[in-house]
């Protein structure tokens, strides 16, 4: 009998790119770690989803928990963060959003962070942490800052508690 053994996939989780237009263009936030887990690294928003939550109502829930921020304009990115766990044998797969918040919106860290950039594309690329998220940072700045975003990807109503 031939057994067929695959590598499970994880897909619970969601991530989230915030830009802000500053000076007249667009800069990414990220924020460095503060918990064990990626401790010290400098990544986008990422997080879990919660019993009953769609990964774009995770993807609100986060950006209000690990910023403070509750006005943003959210697209699904069609794209994803991957991630292979030699540990636990597993490939971790998370949906990517992009919120847009307006320029007089201010970043409020939660304890999961210690300090926090608004930076260009390159120097966001330079200074993310894990193998990958340049790819997903370049992908995003053409696709939603080089290029109009399709409203096909937009989010409905995205104020956290409508």
């Amino acid at each position: 009998m031939n057994i067929k053994i695959e590598t499970p996939i994880h897909s619970n989780g969601i991530a989230v790119v915030l830009l802000k237009k500053i000076n007249g263009s667009y800069n990414v936030l990220l924020m460095k770690r503060a918990t064990q887990i990626l401790k010290d690294m400098w990544c986008y928003i990422g997080g879990s989803l919660e019993q009953g939550e769609k990964a774009w109502e995770a993807a609100l829930r986060e950006i209000k928990e690990e910023t403070g921020i509750t006005n943003v304009t959210l697209y699904s990115s069609n794209t994803f963060d991957q991630i292979y766990s030699p540990l636990d044998n597993y490939i971790y797969i998370a949906p990517v959003f992009v919120g847009f918040v307006e320029e007089n919106q201010d970043v409020v860290l939660n304890n999961e962070h210690s300090e926090y950039k608004w930076l260009s594309f390159d120097e966001a690329r330079e200074l993310v942490t894990l193998p990958g998220n340049e790819e997903v940072l370049t992908f995003i700045e053409k696709y939603f800052v080089k290029n109009t975003p399709t409203e096909w990807l937009r989010i409905g109503s995205t104020k956290v508690g409508e």
